[in-house]
């Protein structure tokens, strides 16, 4: 029985910083080394930041993310560290470096590279294959095996080779994004994984937001008996440290009904023995999970978070209107950026009404937000007297609606080019999905917090705003009132659209699950509520790639995820 003191690098890279993803890695590394540990491992392309996209076409920066490497490995002393680095040789590779002594010990190339969902690494890499044969390290006298993300997603891909060559620990390094549910889906895999190998697991993966994506961090370790050994939390850095205790598992293997598959030894690095004795053992950390609404709500936060600060921004900027939307969008902002660096705007018109105004206000009061009134109606009087000759003899509709959300999206954008404060617009999923938004409207900003989440589940999150704070934040008014966009009188917006119990299920079914609308009229929608629904979202799609970046926290959201034609006479 031997033992190996485990630390996994939950840390927040950004793409492109190499010389701040350096000093991250250093400083985990120097803890790390501190308490002990025989191996820290990092995550995917933790030197250059997970995903660096079209950074990788330029060679200047391919080279300096190689000599950042060498920083780190001359860094390295006693424990090892394995790190994600872009390697180079007749193409490009998604690699990971063995680290100790002040040198490189080994690489390893990933083998399978995703190309699916947001996903596009066939753009960028040549997979590692035969060519390049596996290398065990013999870490404390523990035979260690190297893999990178998608590797291990494949029962028969790298992990299980790598065991049926001697592995007895498998470091996966990883970049893999967040959405609602995944990390239960993720812990169930590398429990088949690591039981099936009948190899110990360990699995780091980064916690930041990039762009539309959220990492969402959830390290873990498992024995070989597919067991749970520690898991970091969510949404947060974190120096994942444990002792793992391997033992000889070649008698699970002779007894394991799935039979076992022996390929040729594999080549051995020796790095160090196993020591004499060991000290007290660590106590397993294993971090509870989230339920659902918290879940959600942090990978929120976090993708906010890092998208406004690491743009170089401290302040954003909301229109405050009373709706849910809006309310929900400040509340996240507010944790993600702290009270001082949130700034609200309500800016009431002739159809709104005094409810929505005393609700936006109650918010701000609420959350500590600085909120101050731009009155529209001077523009907008002003607009209607500009375009009368114009409209002469036409009723007014649609057009008069537009141009009070085109004057609130003005209004917000001077501010934040006095500011220098980035736009938060708060259109959800269920109105990006059927284009139930004003163009250079209240679409215009830097960053849409709520993009990809559905109207109905904007109402569950609010309520756990009230949880969360324990006390009222959000009123009950703005819970309980028909939703509207207050652009003419008594206005709801379900006189414009199905009730949102009933289109987002309809949403979900079309969009994030690619059924047909027959296909769902078949599931016991009804047929001319699904056509139009349809007809809807497919015709928005122009509107939609005119739209900012938001967190993606659904298998399948608008943006990297989702990329129809818009030229598209398919219905």
């Amino acid at each position: 029985m031997r033992r190996l003191r485990l630390a996994l690098a939950q840390i927040n890279p950004t793409v492109g910083d190499l010389d701040g993803n350096v000093a991250r890695i250093c400083a985990a590394y120097d803890r790390a080394e501190a308490a002990g540990c025989d191996i820290v491992a990092f995550p995917e392309l933790a030197i250059t930041g997970y995903p660096p996209e079209d950074l990788l076409l330029k060679p200047g920066f391919v080279a300096a993310n190689q000599a950042a490497l060498g920083k780190v490995a001359a860094h390295a002393g006693r424990c090892v560290a394995v790190v994600g680095y872009v390697a180079a040789d007749r193409d490009l590779y998604n690699a990971a470096a063995v680290c100790a002594g002040g040198q490189v010990l080994g690489t390893y190339r990933k083998r399978l590279l995703p190309n699916y969902g947001v996903f596009d690494e066939a753009r960028y890499f040549t997979p590692g294959d035969a060519s390049d044969p596996y290398e065990l390290y013999v870490i404390g006298g523990v035979k260690v095996g190297i893999s990178i993300c998608e590797d291990v997603w494949s029962p028969t891909g790298p992990l299980a080779e790598q065991a049926a060559g001697g592995a007895e620990l498998n470091i996966n390094i990883n970049g893999s994004p967040f959405h609602a549910g995944k990390s239960a889906t993720r812990e169930r895999m590398l429990a088949t994984r690591a039981a099936d190998a009948s190899c110990a697991l360990a699995y780091v993966n980064q916690v930041c937001g990039q762009d539309e994506l959220v990492f969402d961090g959830g390290s873990m370790v498992f024995d070989a008996e597919g067991e749970l050994v520690a898991r970091a939390p969510l949404f947060t850095e974190e120096l994942l440290i444990t002792d793992l205790v391997v033992e000889p598992v070649y008698r699970k293997r002779l007894l394991d009904p799935r039979g076992r598959r022996t390929i040729d030894p594999m080549r051995l690095v020796h790095v160090s023995d196993a020591p004499d004795g060991f000290g007290p053992a660590l106590p397993p950390p294993v971090a509870p999970l989230p339920d659902a609404d918290e879940e959600l709500y942090e990978a929120l936060v976090l993708g906010t978070r890092d998208y406004v600060c690491k743009n170089g921004f401290t302040d954003v900027v909301i229109g405050l209107s009373g709706g849910i939307d809006s309310t929900l969008v400040a509340c996240v902002a507010v944790d993600a950026l702290g009270t001082e660096h949130v700034h609200g705007v309500s800016m009431p018109s002739r159809y709104s009404s005094d409810g929505s105004k005393d609700d936006a206000y109650a918010l701000a009061e609420q959350l500590g937000i600085d909120c101050r009134t731009v009155a529209i109606e001077p523009a907008f009087g002003s607009l209607l007297e500009m375009l009368a000759p114009s409209f002469d003899g036409r009723a007014a509709d649609l057009t008069e609606e537009n141009l009070q959300s085109r004057i609130r999206g003005t209004t917000l954008m001077a501010l934040s080019n006095k500011f220098g404060w980035m736009v938060l617009t708060t259109g959800n999923k269920s109105e990006m999905a059927v284009g139930y938004f004003t163009l250079y409207g209240d679409s215009v900003g830097g960053y849409a917090v709520i993009k990809d989440v559905l109207k109905t589940r904007v109402y569950d999150l609010c309520r756990y705003v009230n949880v969360r704070h324990g006390r009222q934040v959000v009123n009950e008014s703005v819970l309980t009132k028909p939703p509207s966009a207050e652009l003419r009188p008594d206005q709801r917006d379900d006189q414009s659209l199905p009730p949102y119990e009933v289109l987002d299920p309809i949403l979900a079914a079309y969009v994030e699950d690619d059924r047909t609308a027959g296909e769902i009229v078949e599931m016991g929608f009804d047929e001319a509520v699904v056509r139009r629904v349809c007809r809807l979202v497919d015709i928005a799609e122009y509107k939609r790639r005119q739209c900012p970046p938001g967190v993606r926290v659904t298998p399948k959201a608008f943006g990297k995820d989702r990329r129809p034609p818009i030229t598209n006479a398919y219905r």
